[in-house]
């Protein structure tokens, strides 16, 4: 796995992206200390308008900037991003008010909705052999899986020396860093894109090739059924651990690592395991196993036979099945969006499963709260069958890359038409400016309209 840092492009970005990791991993524990000097007792709304202000930036701010990604050059605006970041983090351990850290999170979170996208798009084209595209997407995995684990204790160890404060300092730093790397190496250059419509119509692109393309709709159910369930594990961990099971604070951070550690252990199987099974053999099983493990953990939570030994396997499972899930769905993207249109494919996909999670984040929450963990688990189980289901039943067992289709609406001497061989004719099958539908949908409309 480990050979995709030969390519020294790659390498800066990859480091790029774990010390912004670590950083973004201070700010986290930073900005919990500063609610509570702040809002006192109150600092748990403070979190938690501060998260959903999150979600609303990357699922609105992405598609948006997607609209202009392919005017601006790619490393002045992941510098730019950077920059703004480590501006935001220098300036939250002087706030005074709670609108104050609103904003500024908004601000920060905002550049991360435009950074994110386009530096997960940025790598297919860095590395466009499909092996090394794996291992990078399974690095990728292992960098957020680890960043989990080590900048809680990171923060810990710094916290006895110095004030929290400057744990800020250690995140403006991760993003200057981040920032540096960038410029240290040459990146593509974004390829102009020729798209019908205003702002709305070009920002809406990414969304809309998302929703024309069976494999993408499959992987928008599959990113459901993996927030369904992971949401059970990042909001009611804690509960589970504490209140149910009467255990101590540390057995919550060890729970909590076994869903690190399963996810983990998939990642760096997975370059080797995905190119012999597929992406939709493994994928699909995978969001069927986590859902029966939630299940499971609902009937155990019901009959009253919950412990810890049970939740720690329950949470491996699915952490495994969680980065079965996510890990490929880089690979997907590649193949379904034209080397143009990645950024946009992208901002849509970092949108669309930030929305995901911004329905089961509260659902798992005022579930628990108001009719108990049982509920709450049956629920979000419910809601991750259906949205599997819903996935198989949108992902065809044969899906080519190439596909035969007809362009009626083209005039005979259309370039298009000259390059490809005729009104009829195959290739590899992408949603774009010529290609508004996939053919199945063209065939039919076609055979309903005769």
């Amino acid at each position: 796995m480990l050979s995709v840092l030969r390519n020294r492009t790659y390498r800066h970005l990859f480091t790029a992206q774990v010390v912004a990791l670590v950083g973004t991993g201070l700010a986290t524990v930073a900005l919990s200390l500063l609610a509570y000097d702040i809002a006192g007792g109150n600092a748990s709304a403070v979190l938690g308008t501060a998260l959903a202000i999150k979600m609303v930036a990357y699922v609105g701010i992405a598609p948006l900037i997607s609209a202009f990604a392919d005017r601006i050059p790619r490393r002045a605006l992941l510098v730019t991003m950077d920059l703004t970041r480590a501006g935001v983090a220098l300036a939250l351990p002087f706030v005074t008010q709670v609108w104050q850290v609103y904003a500024l999170i908004f601000l920060l979170q905002a550049a991360s909705a435009v950074f994110t996208p386009t530096f997960q798009a940025t790598i297919p084209e860095v590395l466009p052999d499909e092996d090394e595209y794996t291992r990078a997407l399974s690095l990728s995995r292992l960098a957020y899986d680890l960043e989990s684990l080590f900048s809680p204790v990171l923060a810990a160890a710094l916290l006895s020396l110095i004030s929290y404060n400057w744990l800020f300092t250690g995140t403006a730093a991760g993003f200057l860093a981040s920032g540096a790397l960038v410029v240290s190496v040459l990146l593509p250059k974004p390829q102009l894109v020729e798209r019908t419509g205003g702002t709305y119509a070009k920002a809406a692109f990414g969304t809309r090739l998302f929703l024309a393309t069976p494999r993408l709709r499959a992987l928008l159910a599959l990113d459901l059924v993996a927030a369904a369930v992971g949401a059970m594990v990042l909001v009611n961990t804690v509960v589970l651990v504490r209140d149910t099971l009467g255990r101590s604070a540390g057995d919550v951070s060890l729970t909590l690592a076994a869903y690190g550690a399963g996810s983990m252990v998939v990642a760096l199987l997975l370059p080797r395991v995905v190119g012999h099974l597929g992406d939709r053999t493994l994928m699909l099983p995978a969001a069927f196993v986590m859902t029966a493990t939630l299940g499971l953990l609902a009937a155990g939570l019901g009959a009253g036979g919950l412990s810890w030994p049970v939740l720690l396997a329950a949470w491996l499972v699915i952490g495994a099945a969680t980065s079965a899930i996510l890990t490929p769905g880089g690979r997907l993207l590649r193949r379904s969006a034209a080397a143009p249109d990645l950024p946009a494919a992208f901002a849509a996909q970092f949108s669309l499963t930030h929305a995901c999670w911004l329905i089961t984040y509260p659902l798992a929450g005022w579930l628990a709260s108001q009719a108990g963990l049982t509920v709450s688990a049956a629920v979000l189980t419910a809601l991750a069958l259906a949205a599997a289901v819903t996935a198989v039943r949108l992902w065809p067992r044969e899906d080519p890359a190439e596909l035969e289709h007809v362009h009626t609406e083209l005039p005979p001497d259309h370039p298009h038409l000259a390059g490809a061989g005729g009104r009829s004719h195959r290739h590899d099958f992408h949603i774009d400016a010529l290609h508004q539908r996939w053919p199945v949908q063209e065939a039919a409309q076609e055979k309903t309209a005769a």
